[in-house]
């Protein structure tokens, strides 16, 4: 892939990815596993714009076919064309700022949603996660509501590392989230609705959090946005600007 033609984002915004039928025939000859070892690493370390496709292509290491070799040589080639971004730090108050969000349904073969959350500090990303949930939602609140639950895991654990290393969080950490009935959620008065009483009792311990608060955010101004889904072009763009994820050179 040294010479291949750089492409603009990592993935296309239509792309549909399925496991394998009896009926697909498996491409031995590309050697998949070591190419998403590398992107994970390369995606846990400095690049977080390229979490949802490679957490997605993750989940076919035992059969990859045709459309899963083309789609990491699709990441391949975006990572040709911006192999010199990286991310910036600017001063701040330092304050941790977090954004959390979901594809509801968006897998094809089990329809279980998406969680991503991401947290920034100094204006930058300081942690993210792209992961598929360990259950299928039943609508796009409770999805929103499952990953609410694992950034507010995630916050906590960043404000005692900030306190360890001298940066105490003397306010509560804002969680950006673009579904006003998630949020709801949250509340304790919401314990007693009917429509929540499927939910599983471990995401529940947001509403006893008083470290954290829930913020709504417009959804183009959601950055965990770029972490469950593919975008556009130009969203992509955006996004990646938001992030401070620039040019070194």
């Amino acid at each position: 892939m040294t010479d291949c033609k750089p492409a603009k984002t990592p993935a296309e915004n239509t792309l549909t990815l399925r496991k394998a039928t009896d009926t697909d025939n498996i491409d031995t000859n590309f050697p998949y596993r070591q190419a998403i070892g590398s992107l994970i690493y390369l995606m846990t370390g400095t690049r977080p714009d390229i979490s949802w496709i490679v957490s997605k292509l993750s989940q076919f290491l035992e059969k990859p076919i045709k459309s899963h070799v083309a789609a990491v040589k699709r990441v391949l080639r975006y990572i040709k064309a911006t192999k010199s971004y990286s991310l910036t730090f600017t001063p701040t108050n330092g304050a941790l700022l977090g954004f959390t969000d979901s594809d509801w349904g968006g897998d094809c073969d089990d329809r279980r949603s998406t969680t991503g959350y991401l947290f920034n500090l100094r204006g930058t990303p300081i942690s993210w996660k792209s992961r598929k949930q360990p259950t299928v939602a039943l609508s796009s609140s409770e999805a929103e509501y499952m990953a609410i639950a694992e950034g507010t895991k995630e916050a906590l654990y960043l404000r005692q590392l900030c306190s360890s290393l001298g940066m105490p969080q003397s306010n509560p950490t804002n969680i950006h989230v673009d579904n006003q009935s998630a949020i709801a959620l949250t509340k304790d008065t919401a314990s007693k609705h009917s429509r929540t009483k499927h939910i599983d009792i471990r995401f529940h311990f947001v509403r006893q959090q008083t470290a954290i608060s829930y913020v709504h955010v417009d959804t183009k101004s959601n950055l965990a946005d770029l972490l469950t889904k593919p975008l556009g072009r130009f969203a992509h763009y955006n996004q990646t600007h938001e992030l401070q994820l620039e040019r070194a050179c």
